[in-house]
């Protein structure tokens, strides 16, 4: 199994370089700080452009060394040194960029025509304009200069603090399973086991597990909900998600809207299939850990790393030669970490690291068809990165409900791959099946996150939330998207405290659904060929990066977010599979 070597960014965390590194962006900083502080008014557009070319040359020091150190403490966070390590560098990147707080504010706070007139009259400072729209969508919320600067330095021992204190937890902790010791990215593989007493024992262990310590878990959930809340106030924001929206670049609108049209669509989508489901495997009621179990007739046989590789490399490159070119050197360099070991964080990730690098991916690989398609999720992630890094440093990174793009798209070509290579009608239906549990658990599941969110942010502003109050709102949400095919055994009322995106990202998992429905609208014109030079313009699509919004974006498809439709052919995607599988004998 692959595991990743951090070298191209750091050769350890004594290597000279990261010392050196992070004295020099002290030095360019303060620099930049005496050079341009209550100055930007008066500047050139030209002169204009140097200053932010060099703002974004001192940003991507400081993110090659915290991404450096992210990896290294994603890699083992039960070695303290790693901790350690990490705390450090978020320090010191702190300390460093207390010194360009003052940019962006000031940059905000230039008059609209006067930027207009820089930005006509220099060809250099025109080409940061997606950088500048997007930044001065955030006028209107931001502070005082010595409040924001305040903010700043108190990260570290604020949000950053508790975010670090939750992964640590998570990474230490072991669930008994049938008597042994277990970490809870085995247990919770565990959950999709054949056996359903397994299940069931990994189900409760994981429920004892995080039932032990659910007062720690409500303390973090309470803390961060109510920080955020102070937050919002401050920044004057309308509502909790409001924020996430806005850094989406996506209005408020358009969110409900996907929300709205998924949770109508709960009875034809996830209230169906697992009826169907329940059928299947001969029960009356499903209790939560058979959500994920295999079907009755599917196969046991794990999915050897190299095979996965094979499926997940041979479906980009019937798309695209191109895209497979660009997925290469994650196969073929140190650049995946997919090894199972203590301490390794769990789930997967695509880290971009920065431009002048590469991304790294991150994968716990058991073996399962869920496995192969988390493969080609997070290699999708990675190619689009490395096509986005030639914008640079600051205009890279796409908004999260782009961002999903790319990855739903390398598993919807996986999947189409895999499912048109099968003749046999029972492995085909196995197949169609897998994919509706994947597609419900990114959109029905995560629409769902997203309301449990909503409710518990909402309460918490009246006040601290006990953890048998959060536990009622989550069982109110999961009753309600996953439907009448479940009875939840009361262990199952602490499973929110696992979700690390309630933590890290609040409000983030509705990109999820975002990008499967965008992905399958998007496929769907794919498919239909009514869009001429389609893989070109999804390349190009890619390699903008986070310089156009999503009407520009999806504008040579043919779609429309804001249109209430588009939601609705995205999810008739979802409901045409469950149609299949009724009338392949569900």
């Amino acid at each position: 199994m692959p595991c990743w070597n951090l070298d191209d960014l750091y050769r350890g965390m004594d290597d000279p370089a990261l010392e050196r590194d992070f004295a020099a962006a002290e030095v360019a900083a303060a620099a930049f700080n005496a050079a341009h502080l209550g100055k930007l008014e008066a500047l050139s557009g030209d002169a204009l452009a140097a200053a932010i070319a060099e703002y974004e040359r001192i940003e991507e020091v400081l993110g090659r060394a915290m991404s450096f150190a992210s990896l290294i403490f994603a890699s083992d966070a039960q070695n303290t040194a790693h901790g350690r390590f990490y705390q450090m560098a978020q320090e010191k990147v702190t300390g460093v960029s207390s010194h360009l707080v003052f940019f962006a504010l000031e940059l905000n706070r230039l008059d609209e025509a006067a930027l207009a007139r820089k930005l006509a009259a220099s060809a250099a400072l025109a080409r940061y304009r997606p950088w500048l729209r997007d930044l001065r969508v955030w006028r209107e919320h931001q502070l005082s200069d010595e409040m924001e600067r305040l903010l700043h330095e108190k990260e570290v021992t604020g949000r950053n603090a508790w975010n670090r204190l939750f992964d640590e937890t998570m990474a230490n902790m072991t669930v008994t399973v049938e008597g042994q010791e277990v970490s809870v990215s085995a247990a919770l593989n565990q959950l999709s086991d054949r056996d359903r007493s397994k299940r069931e024992a990994a189900a409760k262990g994981v429920g004892a597990a995080f039932q032990s310590r659910i007062r720690l878990f409500g303390l973090i959930t309470n803390t961060l909900a109510k920080d955020k809340e102070v937050m919002d106030k401050w920044r004057r924001y309308p509502r909790p998600g409001s924020a996430r929206n806005l850094s989406n670049m996506v209005e408020d609108a358009v969110v409900d809207a996907l929300v709205g049209a998924v949770r109508d669509s709960f009875p034809r989508l996830s209230h169906r299939y697992y009826a169907m489901k329940a059928k299947w495997l001969g029960l009356e009621k499903m209790q939560h850990w058979d959500r994920n179990a295999p079907l009755p007739e599917a196969l046991d046989g794990a999915i050897a790393w190299p095979d996965a590789v094979r499926q997940v490399r041979d479906a980009y490159a019937g798309f695209s030669p191109r895209l497979a070119e660009g997925a290469a050197p994650f196969f073929d360099q140190p650049w995946i970490d997919a090894a199972l070991r203590p301490g390794k964080a769990s789930g997967a990730f695509a880290h971009p690291t920065v431009p002048s690098a590469h991304p790294y991916l991150l994968v716990n690989y058991h073996g399962k068809a869920r496995d192969v398609m988390t493969l080609a999720h997070e290699l999708g992630h990675g190619v689009h990165q490395r096509l986005a890094a030639g914008q640079g440093y600051l205009m890279s990174s796409t908004p999260l409900t782009l961002a999903e793009t790319a990855s739903v798209f390398g598993e919807m070509l996986t999947f189409r791959a895999m499912l048109d290579a099968e003749t046999d009608p029972g492995r085909r239906r196995l197949l169609l099946a897998g994919k509706v549990e994947d597609m419900l658990n990114t959109v029905v599941r995560q629409i769902a996150f997203y309301r449990f969110e909503m409710l518990l942010h909402e309460a918490r502003r009246e006040g601290e939330l006990s953890a048998e109050r959060i536990g009622e709102l989550w069982l109110q949400v999961q009753t309600e998207s996953l439907g009448p095919a479940f009875e939840f055994s009361p262990d199952y009322a602490c499973y929110w405290a696992y979700i690390p995106h309630f933590v890290h990202s609040p409000f983030y998992v509705y990109a999820y659904a975002f990008g499967d429905c965008l992905v399958n609208a998007l496929y769907g014109v794919f498919q239909d060929g009514s869009v001429p030079g389609f893989e070109q313009k999804y390349l190009d699509m890619l390699a903008a990066g986070g310089t156009l919004r999503h009407q520009e974006l999806l504008a040579p498809f043919g779609l429309d977010a804001s249109d209430p439709g588009f939601w609705k052919r995205g999810l008739d995607v979802i409901a045409g599979f469950i149609d299949e599988l009724e009338q392949a004998g569900g």
